[in-house]
């Protein structure tokens, strides 16, 4: 049985993101000597409820060059766009959320124009998540 660090275990999930990223972009690997003339956008989400642990988590992949991956693609995609691919720039809607406490934790990695994106942040709930983030992270099928 082989056993890994938690930083060859992270380090191993990066890499294995960004693969799945160009595979399903349909992109072939860049070489030192040649580089694709535009980098598309890609975010893999993913949402953990309660204390999961990120390893338990929901997630797909957001390609933004077409909108796909996503049940709400092109929506989430427009909504990166006006907000420049910050996620916390993305405008609040106006939302009656329940007081329930069923704690998620929302997780974006990838890159927005060339820029790597690392996003994480705990909400009270799916509501609450929602309406911080727009159709980003509705990642129900």
């Amino acid at each position: 049985m082989t056993h890994l660090t938690k930083t060859a275990t992270t380090r191993l999930r990066h890499g294995l993101t960004a693969a799945a990223a160009l595979l399903l972009a349909g992109a072939a690997p860049a070489s030192a000597t040649h580089r694709p003339a535009a980098q598309s956008d890609w975010l893999y989400l993913t949402v953990a409820h309660g204390d999961a642990r990120a390893g338990d988590a929901r997630g797909v992949l957001l390609l933004c060059d077409p909108p796909q991956g996503h049940a709400h693609a092109a929506d989430a995609c427009a909504q990166l766009r006006s907000s420049g691919g910050d996620i916390h720039a993305i405008p609040h809607k106006d939302a009656l959320c329940p007081m329930i406490y069923a704690p998620v934790t929302a997780h974006a990695r990838g890159q927005w124009r060339g820029r790597p994106v690392d996003y994480t942040e705990s909400f009270s709930n799916t509501c609450e998540m929602g309406a911080r983030t727009g159709d980003v992270f509705d990642v129900t099928p």
